[in-house]
């Protein structure tokens, strides 16, 4: 049976800067899709992949990361922002790797763009009055 799942894969520091990913295709004939990547040496990194495979060889592959020290989340929720608490303070915008908010220049307020969010949670932790919210 095959599966294709959108996950999100963080890397901490000591893992950043290593050639960790391309082992999904190599020892477990996954195929994947970069959605989204920022990874840079010495620093954390983030990536979001679409992962494409047999189901054993996902599993494997995920088991593989999750050793590797990479932290893996599943895309299977779903972000929203309650509209009557946010305040439009922009804190989200910078921090959003999808590109999901955009500051309207003429009124300042901040559109988020659900179809473009990746849900990685990233905007409601920095969302001072937690008008972000995750649903499962």
């Amino acid at each position: 049976m095959s599966v294709s799942k959108k996950v999100v894969l963080r890397f901490p520091m000591p893992t950043a800067d290593k050639p960790i990913v391309w082992r999904l295709v190599k020892d477990y004939d996954l195929q994947f899709n970069i959605l989204r990547a920022s990874i840079s040496p010495n620093e954390e990194g983030l990536m979001v992949l679409e992962i494409a495979g047999k189901a054993r060889a996902y599993e494997r592959g995920l088991h593989y990361l999750r050793q590797a020290g990479v932290e893996v989340q599943l895309l299977s929720k779903d972000v929203s922002r309650a509209e009557a608490r946010c305040t439009h303070c922009g804190a989200c915008v910078a921090l959003c790797p999808s590109g999901a908010f955009c500051v309207e220049p003429e009124t300042r307020r901040v559109d988020f763009f659900k179809e473009k969010c990746l849900a990685c949670e990233i905007c409601i932790k920095a969302c001072p009055v937690r008008a972000m919210e995750l649903r499962v």
